[in-house]
């Protein structure tokens, strides 16, 4: 604990860099993801008031879903398209110079849906939306390349880490300004769709005094001195000379190669084993169960015998047990290593999904077993926040070089963005039902 203490010290500018850019990364992706079920009926209601107002007749109930639908997912859309421009917008112009770009793209996206009821517009919440998810599919790639190119090999991982850190912060943050007590009600729901743009606005004014990354400095614009001073700047005074060493070494190697594309990484055999670990990696935590998990939180609660105006309340308690368990694997991550937290995270969630889908099948059996099934969730939710969660975004950065790095990450995104629009879809049209009841 001492280390770990002084880590944070010494590094204190790494830190404090990760926090920064992954407010408008990763941390954008969790609060637009939680935040848009709150806004749900008041939202519909706006675009039927619309519609009403154009056209002097209500809207049918198949066009608002396909409008609706259309809203939600444009989110996801605006985030694969950002995450696939990553690659090129990184190595032309620069990992800082792209972090400023896809936040004043978040910063856009919050005046647009901001002034939506002003302007009587429902289209400026699509508009807002997808480029919401441009700027955080955009932000979250670069932010996983800076923040691993910017971190001494001592504290690489711990720096990563935040980057799920700060998306379950965000989503938690999104769970707790939806409700009612604060911006989820009929007369602020703009603000709360804005009130993301603020976590653009910070870095995008804070990323311009931030210094480029040292193996991009050196490597692709061949700036020694500018490459030596971003290092003493990150990581002190002292000589640099090891990590120098690495960087011409990797610099040698890529002068014989070119950054590939994706298709490019396919083809290449020589990477070939880190592109199979890298697609199942990406895919297991998605697809482990975390998702059903989110999505039937709701149910369980309702079986449980809760009041169903407790629940939002209720579901907060799991985002902050997952936030908290994050933390945690900070400290586990530089402790226990990347395969041990995979290893037993994946172990312990398959023993508690099991238990969890016989506790679901009995729950009517006896009044106890709903709440047997909510403590399952909490604990599954646990082992997936200190494990997988903190092991799998280390990967990337890890097992590819800076010529396959960029490729390697958006396609890695790719997938992690699709499962997660699909969890969010589901997500949103159970809370949504509830919504309705207790609003």
């Amino acid at each position: 604990m001492a280390n770990f203490c002084s880590d944070l010290v010494k590094h204190r500018r790494v830190f404090l860099i990760a926090i920064v850019v992954g407010m408008g990364g990763t941390f954008l992706f969790g609060f637009q993801i939680t935040v848009i079920p709150f806004a749900s009926p008041f939202i519909k209601n706006f675009i039927n008031d619309t519609w009403l107002e154009r056209y002097n007749a209500p809207i049918d109930d198949q066009t608002l879903t396909v409008l609706w639908s259309v809203i939600v997912s444009a989110l996801s859309v605006g985030g694969l398209i950002g995450a696939g421009l990553s690659r090129y917008l990184s190595s032309r112009y620069g990992k800082r110079n792209s972090l400023v770009l896809s936040n004043l793209l978040v910063v856009v996206a919050a005046l647009i849906t901001g002034t939506s009821k002003l302007a009587h517009t429902f289209e400026m919440i699509l508009l807002g939306r997808f480029l919401y998810g441009f700027g955080a599919g955009l932000g979250s790639c670069i932010q996983i390349q800076y923040l691993g190119e910017i971190s001494p090999k001592k504290i690489r991982g711990l720096i990563n880490v935040t980057a799920i850190v700060l998306a379950n912060l965000g989503r938690l943050l999104g769970q707790v300004t939806g409700l009612r007590e604060l911006l989820g009600t009929e007369a602020l729901w703009p603000l709360l769709l804005a009130s993301t743009g603020i976590a653009g606005l910070v870095p995008l004014v804070a990323v311009p005094f931030f210094p480029e990354t040292p193996p991009y400095l050196f490597i692709q614009k061949g700036d020694l001195e500018g490459s030596l001073k971003a290092m003493r700047w990150l990581w002190g005074q002292e000589d640099h000379k090891a990590e120098m060493e690495d960087l011409r070494k990797e610099k040698a190697a890529m002068e014989k190669i070119k950054i590939m594309t994706i298709l490019e990484l396919f083809r290449d055999r020589t990477v070939r084993c880190q592109v199979y670990l890298i697609i199942m990696v990406a895919l297991a935590g998605p697809l482990s169960g975390i998702i059903a998990i989110y999505f039937y939180s709701f149910e369980v609660l309702h079986t449980a015998g809760l009041d169903q105006e407790l629940i939002p309340y209720v579901t907060l308690g799991i985002g902050a047990c997952d936030l908290g368990a994050n933390l945690v694997c900070l400290y586990a991550v530089q402790h226990f290593g990347r395969r041990q937290l995979l290893l037993w995270g994946y172990g312990s969630m398959m023993l508690l999904l099991a238990l969890l889908t016989a506790g679901l099948s009995l729950q009517d059996h006896a009044f106890w077993l709903p709440y047997c099934n909510m403590a399952l969730i909490f604990l599954f939710v646990v082992s997936f926040a200190v494990g997988p969660a903190g092991g799998t975004l280390l990967v990337t950065v890890e097992l590819f070089t800076q010529s396959s790095r960029p490729a390697a990450d958006a396609r890695r995104l790719f997938a992690i963005i699709q499962v997660t629009e699909v969890r969010a879809t589901f997500s949103h049209a159970n809370t949504q039902q509830l919504a309705y009841r207790t609003l």
